[in-house]
């Protein structure tokens, strides 16, 4: 079946950087784009970033362009979310999930295109 690990976030101070990942079995990971949500307190899972099946193409939504990143390591099975100068806004639950599309430079922004989700995992950041 298929399954979605996100790694541990953790505390982190403000200022900081971090590196999330997510790692994906029983499916053919290469074949899907895949993206990231995130879920503040008394927020609505909101849109990250995705990324295409070929790495080619990557979204990010515009509140958090600049200092997020997304990436993936197709042999691996990995999807990562990179996070740089970290704000007590970012204290969220982050979430991967994999989308529904396989073309290779297609993405998808929408949570409505997404089918299989992590548990999710806590970032809290420190003022």
């Amino acid at each position: 079946q298929v399954q979605l690990v996100e790694s541990a976030g953790g505390l982190v101070q403000a200022g900081g950087s971090l590196s999330l990942s997510c790692a994906a079995s029983g499916f053919t990971f290469r074949n899907l784009a895949m993206g990231w949500f995130r879920q503040a307190p008394g927020a609505e899972c909101a849109f990250v970033a995705t990324i295409s099946r070929s790495s080619g193409n990557t979204a990010l939504a515009t509140t958090w362009k600049g200092r997020f990143t997304i990436s993936r390591d197709n042999p691996k099975n990995t999807v990562y979310l990179q996070i740089n100068n970290l704000k007590p806004t970012d204290a969220a639950v982050y979430y991967c999930a994999t989308a529904l599309s396989s073309a290779p430079w297609q993405v998808e922004t929408e949570k409505r295109r997404y089918d299989y989700w992590g548990q999710g995992t806590q970032v809290t950041v420190s003022s």
